[in-house]
């Protein structure tokens, strides 16, 4: 995931947020629906937004204008004074070194799971439980040990390797409980990032071309056109806004491929468009 968002992301993040179809955002603020597109499509990243309109949005999502402009993160502690968050020197300046991913960072703090993460963090750090485990284990020695004393010939009894087995040492158990919580906080972040652009998606490029040219190769249309234009969607080129001239020297490239004339598909079957 970035560790920042455009302008364009942080006002349709808003909108789904908010459960919002571009029309009914359309309704609702009295901004058009062509320009509550273009504000959010991120080819548009340097056209400017009406200011009026600016205010708006910002008003309807009860946001400030630095927040819409992503200058900052924060919708309601705006101003809260760095001495209250007690951070230390370091840990100030490790979030504006740039070196982690900070929104990231928020993410994690914010889940439900977090709080419960931390507080077995101190309890382990602070070495609350210590004792308890210190007990626990001294207790099964002991009875381990007195049938032991009886009854040597039963080290390898089913029984007696239980007791060894319920003994537990204090750095496994919070390395499991913790890796637990880890693993549930990671997983929700993943789920809820895994449509970002920037998330890997299951299918790479050249499985999407290979899909969409099968698809091509069964089609009743016009199998040339649909398969130079698979080509230009797969090279991030625009079919449409190439020339005349440009469309025929793909035509006659493709035309020379031998997997294009094994295929059976016909370039004379009708006229290129």
């Amino acid at each position: 995931m970035k560790d920042r968002v455009s302008l364009q992301e942080r006002l349709k993040d808003l909108r789904v947020e908010k459960g919002l179809k571009l029309e009914e955002l359309a309704e609702k603020t009295g901004i058009s629906k062509s320009a509550l597109a273009s504000y959010e499509n991120e080819e548009n990243g340097n056209k400017e937004i009406n200011h009026g309109n600016l205010i708006t949005l910002a008003d309807f999502y009860q946001v400030s204008i630095d927040y819409l402009f992503c200058r900052t993160e924060n919708r309601e502690q705006i101003n809260t004074p760095l001495s209250e968050l007690h951070l230390t020197d370091e840990a100030v300046a490790l979030l504006k070194s740039g070196r982690i991913n900070t929104r990231l960072l928020c993410e994690m703090m914010s889940h439900e799971k977090f709080a419960e993460l931390m507080a077995d963090a101190e309890i382990y750090v602070d070495g609350m439980a210590t004792m308890r485990f210190h007990d626990i284990n001294s207790a099964l020695a002991a009875v381990r040990a007195m049938i032991l004393e009886e009854h040597p010939e039963a080290a390898a009894d089913r029984s007696l390797k239980i007791l060894e087995a319920g003994q537990i040492e204090e750095e496994d158990f919070f390395c499991h409980v913790t890796h637990k919580t880890w693993d549930a906080i990671l997983h929700d972040i993943r789920k809820a990032h895994e449509n970002d652009m920037e998330s890997t998606p299951d299918t790479t490029p050249a499985d999407e071309l290979i899909k969409e040219v099968r698809k091509a190769m069964q089609s009743t249309g016009d199998r040339v056109q649909e398969f130079l234009e698979i080509f230009c969607k797969a090279f991030q080129l625009k079919y449409k806004r190439l020339t005349d001239e440009e469309r025929t020297t793909l035509k006659r490239l493709f035309k020379r491929s031998p997997l294009i004339k094994n295929s059976g598909i016909n370039f004379r079957r009708r006229p290129w468009k």
